[in-house]
């Protein structure tokens, strides 16, 4: 199958939204900035190229003034919370959570805390308050109490379930890049085109809430760069498609 071919559904769904005269909207969310690499810097560089608005998921406990340096001045780059260490408290037959009922709840309450002040005060005007819980992962008796920290929305992966957004915003995640449970690589760019083409086949006939595309670039391989790359460009060339701001989404231009 030729580029062209596996990237034709796409192109076609999306006409389908145009001839309707219906636009669709896209959101990116990068997971685990702690400090500039390489990586970060080709993410930050093809965002600018085709003008992405990029949101980062910062760990708290290990993002330093290096970080804050080169974002500094960034336009289009917002700052979400990534809980605080992304460590690891449950047990090794549980599923992998920092923000679990393994410990009590004072103790993670007062990292989330620290969390949301560090990033604020670090990175000042790009800052959002927004919770993205380390591997998507959040105990439930955590949510009412999230508000009074100050969060105003939460983000995972997946659709939005009914124990989140009693309490906040959920501003998710739908297609994740990476094959974690396989070659921990890129996926297969069909299957991820036919995911996205199914997320917007379920908008267009429901609440057209924005894609959540969800990337993690300090395990990026050449792969995941070529998807990225291409479907930045497929979304340029459409006249209904384009990308929003976490910003947007929380209804606020300044934070």
């Amino acid at each position: 199958m030729t580029n062209d071919q596996v990237w034709q559904p796409l192109r076609a769904e999306l006409a389908r939204w145009i001839n309707a005269n219906r636009s669709v909207r896209f959101w990116l969310r990068d997971d685990d900035a702690v400090k500039p690499t390489p990586a970060l810097e080709r993410l930050l560089t093809l965002g600018q190229e085709q003008k992405v608005p990029l949101t980062l998921a910062v760990v708290p406990l290990y993002a330093g003034d290096a970080l804050a340096g080169r974002l500094a001045g960034e336009e289009g780059i917002s700052v979400a919370v990534h809980g605080w260490s992304h460590e690891n408290h449950a047990s090794s037959s549980d599923k992998k959570q920092e923000l679990g009922a393994h410990r009590p709840q004072s103790v993670v309450l007062g990292e989330l805390r620290d969390g949301y002040s560090q990033l604020k005060a670090r990175f000042k005007g790009q800052f959002v308050p927004v919770l993205v819980p380390p591997w998507n992962r959040i105990d439930s008796l955590l949510l009412p109490e999230l508000p009074g920290l100050g969060f105003e929305a939460l983000s995972v992966f997946g659709a939005a379930e009914a124990k989140h957004s009693a309490f906040l915003p959920v501003i998710n995640t739908h297609v994740d890049l990476i094959d974690w449970h396989g070659t921990r690589g890129c996926r297969d760019h069909g299957e991820l085109v036919r995911a996205i083409v199914e997320e917007l086949q379920q908008r267009f006939d429901g609440s057209n809430g924005p894609v959540g595309l969800l990337t993690h670039h300090l395990v990026h391989d050449a792969s995941a760069w070529d998807f990225l790359k291409t479907l930045f460009a497929v979304v340029a060339e459409a006249p209904g498609g384009r990308w929003v701001s976490i910003r947007e989404l929380l209804g606020r231009q300044t934070l």
